[in-house]
C-alpha cells in the first residue's frame, strides 16, 4: 500500500526556453534584402544601356550582363532570392543546432562508457561522462541517471516501479529534446515546394509579357529576337526556383538523417538505464 500511495519526486528534466524570433523575423528580412538585392544590384542603372526611371520598378532596358538580365526577370525575382536567402538562414541555423546537439565525440562510444560505469555501480562516473558529452543523448542520459541514482536509494517502489519511473524521465527528457532538433525544418520542406512554384510563376508572367510585346510589334526578325531575350530573361525565374528548391531538399534530407542518428542514441540510452538497472538492482 505504502509503495502505491508515493508520489513520484519532481522531474529532474528543465524546461528549455528556444525563442521564435528567428522563424518570425528572419523570412522578412531575407525578402526585404531580396527586394534591395534584385532592385539595387541586379537593377543598378549603370548596367543598362537604356536606364528606366522610377522607384519601385525602374523599367530598365538593354541589360550588359547575366546579372541584369535577371533584373528584367520581373517582380518574382526578388522574391525567389528572399526564399534562397531564407533556405540559407535556415540551413545556417539548423547546423549550428544539430552540431550542437550531436554533441562531441561518438554517441556509440559514449553509451559503452557509461554501461561499463553502471555495469561498476559507478553512476557518478555515468554523470560525469554525460558532461563531457554535451549533446542531446549526453542530456537525456543525464536526466535518467539522477532518477536511476534516486531510485538506488528509494525502498518504497519495487523494481519494476523503479525501471518505470527511470523510463518515464527518459521519455520527458527525449520530449524537450526532439522539437529543438526539429524545429524549423518546415520552412526548408516548404521553400522545397514553394521555391520551384514562385520559379514558374515568374517564368509564365515573363512569357506573358513577351507574347503581348511580339503581338503589339510588327513582326519581323527584330520581333523574333525580342521574344528570345524575353523568353531567356523570363527562364532565370525557373533557374532560380529549381535552384533554391535543390539546395532545400539536400540540405532537408541532410538534417534528418543527423536526426535521425541523435535519436536512435537517445532510445538506445534509455534502453541502456533500464536494462542496467533492472539486472543490477533486482
Amino acid at each position: 500500500m505504502a509503495a502505491s500511495a508515493t508520489v513520484k519526486p519532481a522531474s529532474t528534466v528543465q524546461v528549455k526556453k528556444s525563442s521564435n524570433a528567428i522563424s518570425l523575423l528572419a523570412p522578412i528580412i531575407c525578402v526585404i534584402a531580396g527586394y534591395i538585392i534584385w532592385r539595387f544590384v541586379l537593377g543598378n542603372p549603370a548596367g543598362f544601356s537604356k536606364p528606366g526611371e522610377g522607384w519601385f520598378w525602374p523599367s530598365h532596358d538593354g541589360p550588359k550582363n547575366a546579372l541584369n538580365k535577371m533584373y528584367l526577370g520581373g517582380i518574382i525575382v526578388p522574391l525567389l532570392l528572399g526564399t534562397f536567402l531564407t533556405m540559407i538562414t535556415f540551413v545556417i541555423e539548423r547546423f549550428l543546432t544539430i552540431q550542437k546537439a550531436g554533441g562531441s565525440g561518438n554517441n556509440a562510444d559514449f553509451i559503452r562508457k557509461v554501461q561499463y560505469h553502471l555495469a561498476n555501480k559507478n553512476v557518478d562516473a555515468a554523470l560525469a561522462e554525460c558532461d563531457k558529452q554535451k549533446g542531446s543523448v549526453g542530456n537525456v542520459m543525464k536526466a535518467g541517471l539522477h532518477r536511476y541514482k534516486d531510485m538506488i536509494s528509494n525502498t518504497e517502489l519495487n523494481t519494476e516501479q523503479k525501471v518505470l519511473a527511470i523510463q518515464k524521465e527518459v521519455e520527458e527528457a527525449t520530449s524537450l529534446e526532439l522539437p529543438m532538433l526539429e524545429k524549423n525544418l518546415v520552412f526548408l520542406s516548404t521553400i522545397a515546394s514553394v521555391a520551384t512554384l514562385l520559379g514558374l510563376l515568374g517564368t509564365v508572367l515573363g512569357m506573358i509579357r513577351s507574347f503581348s510585346a511580339l503581338g503589339e510589334g510588327e513582326g519581323g526578325g527584330d520581333a523574333a529576337s525580342k521574344l528570345s531575350v524575353g523568353i531567356s530573361e523570363a527562364l532565370y525565374n525557373t533557374a532560380l526556383g529549381i535552384g533554391t528548391s535543390a539546395f532545400a531538399i539536400i540540405f532537408y534530407n541532410i538534417f534528418t538523417t543527423k536526426i535521425d542518428g541523435i535519436t536512435y542514441g537517445i532510445d538506445e540510452s534509455g534502453f541502456t538505464l533500464t536494462q542496467s538497472f533492472a539486472s543490477l538492482y533486482k
